[in-house]
C-alpha cells in the first residue's frame, strides 16, 4: 500500500505490487545474519514484484520506500511487549 500511493504521489507508471512472504522459525546459530543468539527466531522473507513501466532507479527507490512502511518498521524493530489483566 506504502509503495502504491508513494508511486502515485510521484505519478509514476506503477501498474500493480505483488508482495509474497515466506514465514519460518531458524535457530540463531543457523542465521548467520541475524543480531541475536537466542534459541529460535522468527524469518520472514519477502519478494516484491513491480509491474509497470518503471527504470532502475525508480524502481531502487521504490523498494527503499518499502523498507520504512509503518508495518517494516514496526516488524523489524525490537518488541517489549508488557501484560496486565483487566
Amino acid at each position: 500500500m506504502t509503495i502504491a500511493m508513494y508511486a502515485r504521489r510521484k505519478q509514476w507508471a506503477l501498474e500493480r505490487v505483488t508482495v509474497r512472504l515466506r514465514h519460518s522459525r531458524v535457530h540463531a546459530d543457523d542465521c548467520a545474519a541475524c543480531e541475536t543468539r537466542v534459541a529460535t527466531l522468527t524469518l520472514i522473507e519477502r519478494d516484491i514484484e513491480l509491474v509497470g513501466v518503471l527504470d532502475e532507479e525508480q524502481r531502487a527507490r521504490l523498494l527503499a520506500i518499502a523498507n520504512r512502511c509503518p508495518v517494516h518498521l514496526t516488524l523489524t524493530t525490537q518488541m517489549h511487549i508488557t501484560t496486565t489483566l483487566a
